[in-house]
Parts: structure tokens; C-alpha cells; sequence
């Protein structure tokens, strides 16, 4: 016998709750080799939204890295003078071949590196902030196949980045535009799902790493 459209939604909800009260954050460090090649980058993006959705603040101790969660906090030691700062990864990046992690301003100068643009540095992990970790949302939708929506906005250029920060990791990443009460909205999803198993996987997945994850019919999307 076929499961009908509010069933099916039913047990998705069921789902959702259970992951909702599982542990969101694998037990243990994250695998992190311990040396890496550092840039940094900054005025040209202060102000700008991080992947993480936070705004860049070049004097603040942060960076960018292609897998490390958000939130992770990591020493970070220039090795050809011995000078280290503490950041906080709130990005991703860097997106240039042969380079581990994109810091600060207010971190690279920290370490005396501006002038080079790079370094060889150590990178030692000190815990994570919990406080990035994201819960699953979901829409008021009942039909599938289903899409993950991590972010909406209204500037095109903030939907790209963010786009080319999720396809580091993620496939069929996309970008919808789309229209409410006249405005437009650049909404960046993730995947057609039409296993339930594999869409909260993902889902767990994005809302561990820390993105704002919203579960929603990919039949609202065209």
C-alpha cells in the first residue's frame, strides 16, 4: 500500500526530531594536519557576509577553511619567526591552489606576515564554540522530492559566495531567485532529495559543520 503525501511528511517531522535530539558534533578533535601554507585577506572583503552568515570584521581574529566546522579555534604559529595568534574559523577559503587557510587582517599581522601575503605555519586545534552549531528547520510544505535551503539574500554577490563556499564540500549547489512582497531574494539550496535517509544526512551534516539549514519541497523552487 502506498504511504500517502501526509504520512510520508509525518514521518520526516518524527525524523527531524530525533536528529534534533541527537549529538550534533563529533566526539573529539576534527582531523587537522599540523602544518599548513597561511594568506590572509582584508579590506577588500570587511564588511562582506562570511559563509558562516557572520559579517567580516578584518580586526578581529578569524579565518577561512575549506572543512573545519565553524567556530573551531586554532593556534596558529608563523614557523620562520615563532610569533602564534588564537582565530576563529568563521569562513571558508582560501580558494587559490596550495594555500590551507585564509586569516585575518588583525591575525596576519599578528604573526608578521602581511608583507610575504604567505607563510608555513603550524596549526594546533584548541576546542570549538558550540554556539555555531545550527538546529534543522523545516517548511510547512508536505511534498517531496525535498531541497536544503541554507541561505536567502538580497544581493546576488552574498548568494555566490556562499554558493562557492558550500560546493567546496557539497554538490548540486544552486542558487533560486525569487520574488517576495516585490523584493528580490537569492535563495542558495542544496540537492533534490527524494530519500528521506540521505536528505537528513545531509541536513545533519550542513547544521553540524554550522549553516542555517531549512528543509523544504524542491517543487517550491520552480
Amino acid at each position: 500500500m502506498r504511504t500517502s503525501a501526509a504520512t510520508s511528511f509525518s514521518l520526516l517531522l518524527l525524523a527531524l526530531a530525533l536528529y534534533a535530539c541527537a549529538p550534533a558534533v563529533r566526539a573529539g578533535p576534527p582531523t587537522l594536519s599540523p602544518y599548513a601554507v597561511a594568506s590572509w585577506y582584508g579590506p577588500g572583503f570587511h564588511g562582506k557576509l562570511t559563509a558562516s552568515g557572520e559579517v567580516f570584521d578584518m580586526y578581529r581574529h578569524t579565518a577561512a577553511h575549506r572543512s573545519l566546522p565553524f567556530g573551531t579555534r586554532l593556534r596558529v604559529t608563523n614557523l620562520s619567526n615563532g610569533r602564534s595568534t588564537v582565530v576563529v574559523i568563521n569562513d571558508r577559503g582560501p580558494f587559490v591552489p596550495g594555500r590551507d587557510i585564509d586569516l585575518s587582517w588583525a591575525a596576519a599581522r599578528d604573526i608578521g606576515m602581511l608583507r610575504a601575503g604567505t607563510a608555513r605555519v603550524r596549526l594546533q586545534h584548541l576546542g570549538r564554540d558550540l554556539r555555531y552549531v545550527k538546529r534543522i528547520k523545516y517548511g510547512s510544505t508536505r511534498e517531496g522530492p525535498f531541497t536544503i535551503q541554507v541561505g536567502s539574500f538580497r544581493e546576488a554577490d552574498n548568494a555566490r559566495r556562499l554558493k562557492e563556499a558550500l560546493s567546496l564540500r557539497y554538490r548540486g549547489v544552486y542558487i533560486l531567485k525569487g520574488y517576495l512582497k516585490d523584493k528580490v531574494f537569492y535563495r542558495v539550496r542544496v540537492g533534490r532529495f527524494t530519500d528521506q535517509k540521505r536528505l537528513l544526512q545531509v541536513a545533519q551534516a550542513l547544521a553540524s559543520e554550522g549553516y542555517p539549514v531549512l528543509i523544504t519541497s524542491w517543487k517550491e523552487a520552480f
